[in-house]
């Protein structure tokens, strides 16, 4: 059966028939195979596209693509299709296809879309789970204010792990960052074949806390000042592809000072960091279109890296912007790296009256103070 339709935020009805939902724990279309003779089980797959990412590039390459996913996955699996069509929808339809039993949430376009589906797995702080409560789900973890506190419930969800909703990208969007550090290629049929083939690994995710506000998840880097409003801008030139990142950097730098920020790490005491320029906390790699701005991070090592700029001026990053790229500005001066669980960081002093911008895979958050704290192996992931 291929289930094909447009959902538009998070529908009142089920994505597909209650009747065929089920618990298991291989999504690999060969191991269904070989179940078949004992199972008539079929795999509830949801694919959420953006039909305007990339310009619209993505939803003609999702086009051309369908015949081609039905060859691999559609023996075996119901395929839904999502189409968004408009911001945040990805996130009620995440959460509504993880309350109607789906197996597999499949993100079809670039970070944003990816960005929103990790936050639909999320509701209020807590994990979203499927209404029928045979299953547990360990997808995710809301956050607590103190990190031990956090590190119990994520132990506590693991162990009672009955039901995993996995999760996957198919790369079609304009940056593709979160792909560059497992190094998968930007090709929609490899990630395919990786869908079919299964493999998983358990990945961290990225809670960010605010005052009087729901707490936010991110899966790539989250970032501070000047680089979060460079991706504030860039946002407006998306049209214009990987330039877009240079088009915000130029546009921000015009208003830019540094700041003085105080920087708390895992609970501790605060530190003052003068004249900061950015700050990185990386739970993957890249950002702006492929900068290895925290080259040690990895999502399944359990902690964030953090990247500090101090004191640069405009033609800092004119000079050093190819170690940037190729990730080799740890060494250069007043750039700074420590790991981390969690994070705090807020303003020590106003210089001028710029408030200092808040984001996370490319999507403004608002402004400091923030809390930044990593969720261990919480989200399980086709690799």
């Amino acid at each position: 059966m291929f289930c094909q339709g447009t959902v538009i935020g998070a529908t009142a009805k089920p994505l597909f028939p209650r009747s065929e939902l089920h618990m298991a724990s291989d999504l690999s279309a060969d191991a269904l195979i070989s179940r078949r003779a004992s199972s008539s089980r079929r795999r509830d797959l949801v694919f959420i596209v953006n039909p305007k990412g990339a310009n619209g590039r993505t939803g003609q390459e999702w086009k051309t693509l369908l015949p081609y996913l039905k060859s691999r996955l559609g023996s075996d699996c119901n395929i839904c299709e999502s189409v968004t069509s408009g911001p945040r929808q990805a996130i009620g339809i995440t959460r509504e296809a993880i309350r109607d039993g789906a197996d597999a949430v499949i993100a079809v376009g670039g970070d944003g879309t990816l960005h929103e589906v990790v936050n639909g797995f999320f509701c209020n702080g807590e994990p979203v789970t499927s209404r029928d409560s045979s299953f547990t789900s360990t997808t995710a973890l809301g956050v607590s204010v103190s990190l031990a506190l956090c590190n119990m419930f994520v132990n506590l969800i693991l162990q009672k792990s009955k039901f995993v909703i996995y999760m996957q990208l198919i790369p079609l969007g304009t940056g593709s960052d979160f792909a560059r550090t497992f190094g998968w290629k930007n090709d929609p049929y490899e990630a395919i074949d990786r869908l079919a083939k299964g493999e998983r690994r358990r990945i961290d995710i990225g809670a960010i806390r605010r005052e009087n506000e729901e707490s936010h998840y991110f899966v790539n880097v989250a970032d501070i000042h000047l680089s979060a409003k460079a991706g504030y801008y860039a946002s407006r030139y998306k049209k214009f592809g990987n330039l877009c990142y240079v088009i915000g950097a130029l546009q921000a730098f015009f208003s830019h000072k540094n700041q003085n920020l105080r920087i708390k790490i895992n609970d501790g005491e605060w530190e003052s960091y003068p004249k900061v320029t950015a700050v990185c906390i990386g739970n993957a790699k890249y950002f702006g279109g492929g900068m290895k701005i925290t080259p040690n991070a990895h999502p399944s090592n359990g902690t964030f890296e953090m990247v500090v700029l101090q004191d640069f001026k405009w033609y800092d990053f004119i000079l050093k912007l190819h170690k940037l790229y190729n990730g080799t500005h740890l060494s250069v001066h007043n750039v700074s790296s420590i790991s981390a669980r969690s994070i705090e960081v807020e303003e020590e002093e106003m210089v001028g009256s710029e408030s200092i911008y808040v984001q996370s895979d490319g999507e403004f958050l608002g402004f400091l103070p923030s809390k930044f704290c990593i969720l261990p192996s919480v989200i399980e992931m086709i690799v």
